[in-house]
């Protein structure tokens, strides 16, 4: 469960300070996880930093500047929980990425910092932000798809303007704007991040799977439509899409090993549904979220995220906890504690060979994508996307 208090932030790169300014700081990003991962340097020496730019037409700082600095405060505070995630939103209205915050100072990190962890566009003598933010990862949410950020911001509250949705036509005013996100939802969980991606950084693992946003886009407008698709996580999203690309790449080679069409919409069902569990099982009494899991007692709404056969066995076999947790949905709770568990009880089983380099057939795969996407049928992850928490 994330905390609905916590401000974060919204900002716009500007291209005017070159096209590609975003993909410096990943580049940056990436080659300090590199480092990290080949013992050169520590992990909390893994971080870029972001600067808010001065227009060479405003010599002022920004007015909410002591309001944006006082977030800084927020950052590793205690909620009686887990430690608050702070996140900096970054658009071009084109694409939209979240960046996991550290650091937030009015202090110039160029007087103290090493080239390593400051882009090249603030070199140049004329250029001074109002301030800097410290990211230890980027993870894009949106890529190439307009309608795509305008859906992703309505998620957010803009504090300025009485906790109304931010929009993106007439509403990106004195930036960087703060928000709150109502459904407290996190991107940086290293337990998630871990599963998810096998302990790789978001920003490493972006670049694995780039080049999905026309089969995101169209995934969206054909298939699921806007709101179901706005439902669904942006991990599940990922997942979905890179399954579906693969697939359509090689549908007509009838030797192509169609198993990672299958991993993909196994992580995408294994995504999506810890998230709904855990929401489900945080609403409800200590004692009724405990579960016996391969033998160990686990609270449902903070343990680890749950193994797609760990999932079909736990929804599957516990008719007391099903009828528990389908009260905490205001709707979809019946299919998901009735229907759910089968469909991903048998993906379960076609995905274990899959994980373990067997190879799977296309018309085995056609006619599972089919039924998850909606081919002929109301897809099963657009029911999964209706299953909205009370």
């Amino acid at each position: 469960m994330g905390d609905s208090k916590t401000r974060h932030l919204v900002g716009v790169w500007n291209p005017a300070y070159g096209a590609d300014i975003m993909e410096t700081h990943v580049h940056l990003l990436r080659e300090q996880a590199r480092q990290f991962r080949d013992g050169d340097q520590d992990e909390d020496d893994v971080y870029v930093w972001w600067g808010k730019i001065r227009s060479s037409r405003r010599q002022e700082a920004i007015k909410h500047l002591p309001e944006i600095l006082s977030i800084e405060e927020e950052l590793g505070a205690e909620d009686g929980a887990a430690e608050r995630e702070v996140q900096l939103y970054l658009t071009d209205y084109r694409s939209l990425y979240v960046a996991h915050v550290a650091e937030i100072t009015a202090d110039d990190p160029r007087e103290d910092d090493d080239e390593t962890h400051i882009p090249p566009i603030y070199r140049p003598k004329d250029i001074h932000c109002d301030c800097w933010f410290k990211l230890w990862d980027i993870r894009r949410l949106v890529s190439d798809d307009t309608l795509a950020v305008v859906e992703e911001l309505r998620k957010l509250r803009n504090t300025a303007y009485h906790d109304n949705p931010v929009s993106l036509y007439g509403g990106m005013v004195d930036l960087p704007l703060i928000v709150t996100r109502p459904d407290g939802s996190r991107y940086f969980e290293s337990d998630v991040r871990a599963q998810l991606t096998g302990g790789k950084y978001w920003v490493e693992f972006d670049e694995e799977f780039s080049g999905i946003g026309a089969i995101e886009r169209d995934l969206r407008e054909n298939f699921f439509g806007e709101s179901n698709w706005a439902r669904l996580d942006t991990g599940t999203r990922t997942f979905i899409a890179t399954a579906e690309s693969v697939f359509r790449d090689h549908r007509n080679d009838v030797a192509f090993d169609f198993s990672p069409v299958l991993l993909g919409f196994a992580k995408a069902f294994e995504v999506q549904t810890n998230l709904l569990l855990k929401n489900a099982a945080g609403r409800m009494k200590p004692r009724d979220r405990m579960a016996n899991i391969d033998g160990t007692s686990v609270d449902l709404a903070t343990a680890t995220p749950h193994s797609l056969g760990a999932l079909a066995k736990l929804l599957g076999g516990n008719e007391e906890l099903n009828s528990l947790l389908k009260r905490q949905f205001a709707s979809g709770g019946e299919w998901f504690t009735a229907s759910l568990p089968a469909i991903i009880k048998e993906l379960a089983e076609h995905r274990n060979p899959a994980a373990h380099s067997s190879a799977i057939g296309r018309e085995t795969v056609r006619a599972l994508r089919n039924q998850y996407l909606g081919v002929g049928c109301e897809g099963e992850f657009v029911k999964l996307a209706k299953v909205r928490p009370a």
